[in-house]
């Protein structure tokens, strides 16, 4: 078996030709990648949920736009918590997963994060897969791994860093952002 390189901390931006619609368009921050497989969120699918409808504790510190997102299709019944904490050391009940970006253990009284907290998101579920699974469709030409930055977690304009994350590309990799969301109507 061949080792796998960690793609932790990057984004997995759907591509064009990508034909599931779970992942139409979609920019997904890996917060797991190894041997055993990867695991991430979807960033740009708000739902119309307000975060204090499912966790009201914490829906005074949901960055804008304030609902739950879906973070994929796996577990849709769980929810997990994405916080952007500036500096060296983070508070309790917060986990680096990669830079400024962590885990927000929601057991946690928000009391205890509230001070530290540059950004919060929810996401109801997560996106998943097997042993070299996304390592397939990479070879597939499914995904565009690109860096990610703190600002991509609390987009203020979600439905639009698709396009966003492309633009800022070097080379052709730019241009597909310019592609139609119909590309019969062209």
């Amino acid at each position: 078996m061949t080792e796998v390189s960690s793609l932790t901390g990057r984004l997995l931006v759907a591509t064009p030709a990508l034909a599931d619609p779970n992942f139409d368009r979609a920019v997904v921050l890996l917060l797991d990648h190894d041997e055993k497989g990867s695991l991430g969120v979807v960033l740009n699918r708000p739902t119309p949920v307000d975060v204090g409808d499912i966790l009201e504790p914490w829906a005074d510190h949901a960055g804008e736009p304030g609902v739950v997102f879906q973070g994929g299709p796996v577990s849709l019944d769980s929810a997990l918590g994405l916080a952007v904490i500036p500096g060296d050391e983070g508070p309790l009940g917060w986990r680096r997963v990669y830079g400024a970006i962590g885990l927000v253990d929601l057991e946690t009284p928000p009391e205890l994060l509230v001070r530290a907290l540059g950004s919060l998101r929810i996401f109801a579920g997560y996106a998943g897969w097997g042993p070299g699974q996304l390592e397939a469709e990479l070879a597939e030409g499914a995904w565009y791994v690109v860096e990610s930055e703190p600002g991509d977690v609390s987009s203020p304009r979600p439905e639009g860093l698709w396009r966003a994350v492309l633009r800022r590309q070097r080379g052709e990799l730019a241009m597909v952002a310019t592609y139609p969301d119909d590309p019969s109507l062209n």
